[in-house]
């Protein structure tokens, strides 16, 4: 499946809603896009939209947040493949949920299929005060 819509940042709850009915309990999303795109915004709203009250940050530092013990977040900015499998988060994948990984590359998306997980991906560009999201699934 392949779909574009763009979006400005307060309309990103009509992308919330689409995912909400194509994501399964256990699925990895990929987010990928520049600094400042938008990927913990759509996390933010994806998490309010089930009415979680957890508070959702960027993970850059701490890697990980979980929200309500079923939704993951994962920030690799600063992160590579190596040291992100050496720290023993690929074993996260385990957890049933659904687990969204900022800055997730190729090399990540290909482990996990050669894993079995489901993956999706999700490409962010910048288009003025708007988003063009991209999903590959």
């Amino acid at each position: 499946m392949k779909k574009e819509f763009l979006l400005s940042l307060n309309e990103v709850s009509t992308l919330v809603s689409i995912l909400k009915d194509i994501l399964t309990r256990n699925c990895v999303v990929i987010l990928r896009g520049d600094l400042a795109s938008g990927k913990t915004t759509l996390v933010k709203s994806f998490v309010k939209s089930l009415e979680l009250d957890d508070l959702v940050t960027s993970p850059t530092f701490s890697l990980q947040a979980i929200y309500s013990d079923k939704i993951f977040h994962y920030d690799l900015y600063n992160k590579s493949l190596d040291e992100f499998i050496s720290l023993g988060m690929l074993e996260e994948f385990e957890k049933n949920g659904i687990h969204f990984v900022e800055w997730g590359d190729e090399k990540l998306e290909k482990l996990l299929k050669d894993y079995g997980y489901e993956v999706m991906v999700i490409n962010i560009f910048k288009e003025n005060n708007k988003r063009l999201y991209k999903i590959d699934a």
